[in-house]
């Protein structure tokens, strides 16, 4: 069974004057930080949209 890793534990890789990467310590992703914000809110919105069903 395929299930999408939730990055629950990232370390950062790498800075520069505009981005921060991270790492995920569960399946290897390496993304910019911003990305790892976004994720955690379309997870809110779509646990909210859950609920109001």
């Amino acid at each position: 069974m395929n299930t999408e890793c939730k990055h629950p534990v990232v370390k950062i890789v790498s800075r520069d004057e505009d981005a921060e990467y991270v790492e995920c310590q569960t399946c290897g992703e390496i993304f910019d930080s911003n990305e790892f914000s976004d994720m955690a809110i379309e997870e809110e919105v779509e646990a909210e949209a859950e609920e109001e069903s």
